[in-house]
């Protein structure tokens, strides 16, 4: 069983930050379990499996000319980590978007089998 750590969960953040959905989704179990923050349901969008998973991250970065997620804190227990981040994006249309958000990673045997997102929503 792999342990998880912080370099664990860092190196989770810099394949997001590399844009890379193969880097990410080695990352992922098989029947691992998105939750977006945004969607019709208490917990937002459900994503299930890896192959939808890495839909939704394959969708993200076709949209954004960049996207970066600073870590402002983590914090791990037991099996999940939780991560507050600055997100900033640059989309193709050239607008711009900055929130802060968090996850809240479950992990095992070094795998995400649960990825739940939480974000500010501004409004102008």
């Amino acid at each position: 069983m792999k342990k998880l750590t912080r370099e664990l969960v860092d190196a989770v953040g810099d394949a997001f930050n590399a844009n890379d959905v193969d880097a990410i989704m080695q990352f992922f179990a098989a029947d691992a379990t998105f939750d977006h923050a945004s969607g019709p349901d208490q917990h937002g969008a459900r994503f299930e499996g890896a192959e939808r998973i890495r839909s939704v991250f394959t969708a993200l970065f076709a949209k954004v000319e960049t996207i970066h997620w600073e870590t402002l804190d983590c914090r791990i227990s037991g099996e999940k980590a939780y991560c507050e981040f600055r997100r900033a994006a640059k989309y193709l249309d050239g607008t711009e978007e900055e929130f802060n958000s968090v996850d809240i990673m479950t992990f095992k045997d070094g795998l995400i089998v649960h990825k739940d997102t939480y974000y500010k929503h501004r409004v102008n």
